[in-house]
């Protein structure tokens, strides 16, 4: 346990994987594709936010002194990172990404917005149970574990609205925005509870250094109205936006949901992989109706 909650850890390892991860970046996209602009500040600020989340101080206080901190922590993993790592590369580097045919049938599956609501809400309430924090607060290797799920989840919480990701059956616009608030609601439930606990739910906050002298209680308080009020911020502004974008198209005359050649080309793709699968199927045994199954006695001993 650390003795002071703004006691500084340089946290060289989680810069190394930032560093690596931004040079995988830039030469994924130099022998792709040049990425535009806007690519480069969206990709920049993806690192910078996976960087303030896993360094000091925020990841620090996260794991011995705030239940804030780790809310604010988890809020860039679930809202930031993801979206903006995936805006930030460029199609073809998208495309060549997940073409992989484990990454594809992720990907597939997971655009479906009833298993990406089930997938967000399982794994931000597990990682927010009390044994899941006190497991992060005591072991790097937890923490790293409970980082990576998080990350996961962010993920899967974009994939059906963002467009970048190829041959992904994303819902109407309309459907869009039903599902970011559905999932706005669901799986930060939780934080209804820490707005209305009387007393600290996580002893590992409870029994650490307080933050600015910030009670356990408070603490937890203002945990769950920045959970709650973050995530509706943010979903219910992106469903805004896609479902105004999505009518200025179709008032003007155009597709709102346009499909992409991207999109045809890993339709055509998996198509071409099922045909495959069913060419090397190995071929039923010949023991059909009539062919020698056993107790057959059609024709008589």
């Amino acid at each position: 346990m650390l003795t002071s909650p703004w006691a500084f850890d340089a946290h060289w390892t989680t810069w190394g994987v930032v560093a690596v991860l931004a040079a995988g970046y830039a030469l994924g996209a130099a022998r792709v594709a040049r990425p535009s602009g806007r690519q480069v500040a969206c990709s920049a600020l993806g690192l910078v936010g996976l960087a303030a989340a896993t360094t000091w101080p925020l990841a620090d206080f996260a794991a011995h002194t705030s239940l804030t901190a780790l809310v604010v922590q988890r809020l860039l993993f679930l809202l930031a990172v993801p979206p903006l790592v995936i805006l930030g590369l460029p199609r073809p580097l998208v495309v060549r990404l997940t073409r992989p045919r484990p990454v594809d049938w992720v990907l597939r599956h997971c655009a479906r917005p009833t298993i990406a609501v089930a997938v967000v809400t399982v794994v931000a309430v597990a990682t927010a149970t009390t044994g899941a924090v006190e497991a992060g607060g005591s072991s790097a290797i937890a923490r790293l574990g409970l980082d990576v799920a998080l990350l996961g989840a962010g993920f899967v919480l974009w994939t059906p609205v963002l467009t970048e990701l190829p041959g992904t059956d994303r819902p109407s616009a309309l459907g869009r925005t039903a599902y970011l608030i559905v999932q706005s609601i669901v799986p930060s439930f939780l934080a209804v509870v820490w707005i209305f606990a009387r007393h600290p739910l996580y002893p590992h906050y409870a029994s650490g250094p307080h933050l600015l002298g910030v009670s356990p209680v408070l603490d937890q308080q203002v945990a769950g109205f920045v959970a709650k009020f973050t995530t509706i911020a943010v979903l219910w502004t992106v469903a805004f936006v896609s479902l105004s974008r999505a009518q200025h198209a179709a008032a003007s005359g155009g597709d709102p949901d346009p499909l992409l050649w991207a999109d045809v080309e890993r339709h055509l793709e998996r198509a071409e992989r099922a045909e495959r699968r069913r060419v090397w199927l190995p071929p039923r045994a010949a023991f059909d109706e009539g062919d020698g199954l056993p107790g057959n006695t059609e024709d008589g001993p």
